[in-house]
């Protein structure tokens, strides 16, 4: 009996423990392991709210606002804490259907019922409020003031760039700084900076009741913390002349870049089509996008560093300065042009019977023979069997001049264009069985050269400052302080002596004076530029012009690339003349009409896909009727390297399409 007794003691005994283990094992991983009942209580008293800081603002170079900031708010939801509420009313209120309620709500419940995330984004202060008056008739919900990007003059879409909602691969990036639901900067200047505009988030904890009403703070705002705004940039960009380009640019596709040679400062940065940055903002904003990545043109392109253009003509200058520097020529060099070239059993034309022609004469005339001469010189110039290496050496020496590498411009996906390798020419002519006249196209910037607008203004900062160029940059200081990279002070010397520049200057200033850009001539400035019509296989050819003025002390130094348009003295040189002007003297004595009639012109081409009808050129400038540039009749491919070729060239496409393959 008594065995038995303290048996059952035992078993009862054991019982309790077992309850007790059980009881404080539960405890144990109430308080430990598993946080959902901390979410709880701490939701029903207290509330942890972000404070989203403001982003930098963004001035022009003289202070005028680009970007700015205006308030919104974020719908936020907590699932658990939502009770039966008329969903029909609430949806009317933020103006949304049952079926968005239902997969916003589904989707807030996946990431987490006991945690907060936006239910509804970028809601105006005046809905929010109409929404405020009756937001404790919905428990759960609440509001996160925040600010979105606002642009007052809706100009520099692809400089700007534009922000987005973090995706996982940012938020991992980060180490955890960023969270679901942050905004963070997508492209242009936005992203370049995105470290110095972004700021730094606060948090100020509430007191709530169980009606989500607030209460107040926290232990008096003890564990608050303060958001820190983004810093201001202040960029290089001028918006008047930036207003002048989109506005000379409208309906027509191109781009224009101006850059200060004496800094390396960005001026006009112009990318046409563009669109209006307010687009990229709102609750429409995935609408806009969409309709703005089937649009033909494509807009979202940045053209001024993305798209790639044979240089044509205005190459010229270039390839005569690396002669002068090797010796190959003088200023007082001649060559006798006929009306053509011969490159062995290829004939390349050239536009006029130029005669005996000099360097100046030639870059005055655009003179493809003179230019073709200089090239056979450069390449042929250590014997026919050492073409290879000495190709390899002028590759180099134009890559100097920032052709076929990246300028490091402070905006995110520059490229590079192209120049092409010698095992190009080895893949279509075999090794060692190519010469000068095999690739003679690119002696007056046609062939497999390509370049970015950017690089085209590039070289001529550095045919203005006679042997050097600062690398093209954006932004110019940062809050208060002239914050600039080092090596955006640092002058990239291109291993032309500075006496060589002048007899080429002299050239480019006869092209605006009484050559082929005349008609761009303006009244008591120098101009010096250079005209080049670019070989375009899929429609009608580009019109390119490249400039600085003045001559002496120059200001700014200009690109300009309008797609299909044809002869570079008939868009391109008039475009950047109203643009130098208008930065020199901030007018443009032109006659008005001249202006409109440029701003009115659609020269759109026909879209992709549709038959593109191969416009007929006009008749060509003479030299006393405007002076066509001598480019402005491309050159075809050799025939004689397409018979010698063992496998096709690789495709080029121009514009605004990549290319396929580039060169190392």
């Amino acid at each position: 009996m008594n065995n038995s007794f303290f048996e059952r003691r035992y078993v009862i005994a054991a019982i309790f423990i077992t309850f007790m283990v059980i009881l404080l094992g539960r405890l144990f991983y109430i308080q430990l392991v598993d946080d959902r009942y901390l979410y709880f209580a701490n939701n029903n008293v207290i509330r942890k709210k972000i404070l989203f800081p403001a982003r930098g603002p963004i001035l022009d170079r003289n202070g005028h606002i680009l970007v700015q900031n205006e308030p919104v708010y974020d719908l936020m939801v907590i699932p658990k804490q939502v009770k039966p509420f008329d969903t029909l009313e609430f949806c009317k209120l933020i103006g949304i259907d049952m079926e968005g309620f239902h997969k916003r709500f589904d989707k807030a419940t996946k990431h987490s019922k006991y945690l907060a995330s936006t239910f509804e984004k970028q809601m105006s202060v005046s809905l929010y409020r109409s929404l405020q008056e009756k937001l404790s008739d919905f428990p759960g919900f609440y509001g996160q003031l925040r600010s979105v990007r606002s642009y007052p003059d809706s100009v520099a879409a692809q400089f700007l760039g534009y922000t987005g909602e973090v995706r996982d691969k940012d938020i991992e990036k980060s180490g955890g700084y960023y969270r679901l639901g942050d905004y963070i900067g997508v492209t242009g200047v936005e992203k370049a900076y995105e470290e110095v505009l972004r700021g730094q988030r606060g948090v100020e904890n509430q007191m709530v009741d169980s009606r989500n009403v607030p209460k107040g703070k926290y232990a008096n705002g003890a564990y608050d913390t303060a958001a820190v705004a983004g810093e201001r940039l202040i960029s290089s960009l001028d918006i008047n002349i930036q207003k002048l380009g989109e506005k000379l640019m409208r309906n027509k596709v191109g781009s224009i870049v101006a850059i200060e040679p004496s800094t390396g400062e960005i001026l006009a940065f112009v990318s046409s089509p563009t669109y209006d940055p307010n687009m990229m903002v709102g609750r429409e904003r995935g609408n806009n996008m969409a309709r703005m990545y089937q649009d033909p043109y494509n807009p979202l392109l940045i053209r001024p560093i993305q798209a790639y253009y044979p240089p044509g003509s205005s190459f010229k200058p270039l390839d005569g300065l690396i002669a002068l520097q090797e010796g190959m020529i003088n200023p007082q060099t001649t060559f006798f042009c006929p009306h053509y070239y011969m490159a062995g059993n290829h004939r390349v034309g050239c536009e006029h019977f130029d005669g005996v022609t000099d360097l100046r004469k030639a870059i005055a005339m655009s003179c493809n023979t003179y230019f073709c001469n200089v090239f056979d010189k450069l390449i042929s110039r250590n014997g026919s069997k050492r073409t290879r290496q000495t190709f390899i050496d002028w590759k180099a020496k134009v890559n100097k001049f920032g052709f076929g590498v990246k300028l490091d411009v402070d905006l995110p996906n520059e490229k590079r264009g192209n120049v092409p390798a010698p095992e190009r020419y080895d893949k279509i002519f075999g090794e060692n069985r190519w010469r000068s006249s095999s690739i003679i196209s690119l002696a007056i910037g046609q062939g497999e050269l390509l370049a970015t607008p950017l690089q085209l203004a590039n070289i001529e900062c550095t045919i203005a400052n006679r042997g050097f160029y600062y690398r093209p940059h954006l932004i110019k200081a940062i809050g208060d302080k002239d914050v600039i990279k080092k090596e955006y002070t640092e002058r990239n010397y291109v291993g032309v002596d500075e006496q060589y520049f002048e007899p080429v200057i002299d050239g480019m200033q006869q092209v605006v004076d009484h050559g082929t850009a005349a008609a761009a001539r303006i009244p008591g400035i120098i101009m010096c530029g250079k005209t080049g019509t670019v070989q375009n296989p899929h429609g009608k050819n580009h019109s390119i012009f490249v400039a600085f003025a003045p001559r002496d002390t120059p200001k700014i130094a200009i690109a300009v690339v309008v797609e299909n348009a044809g002869y570079g003295s008939s868009w391109a040189a008039p475009i950047a003349s109203y643009m130098v002007e208008q930065y020199l003297r901030d007018t443009i004595t032109k006659p008005k009409a001249q202006v409109e009639y440029i701003v009115n012109a659609n020269l759109l081409p026909p879209p992709k896909g549709s038959k593109i009808k191969e416009a007929k050129p006009a008749k060509a400038d003479t030299l006393k009727k405007g002076k066509a540039d001598s480019a402005d009749k491309p050159q075809p491919v050799l025939k004689a390297a397409k018979r010698k070729a063992k496998k096709p060239a690789p495709a080029v496409y121009y514009a605004n399409q990549a290319i396929r393959r580039e060169d190392e």
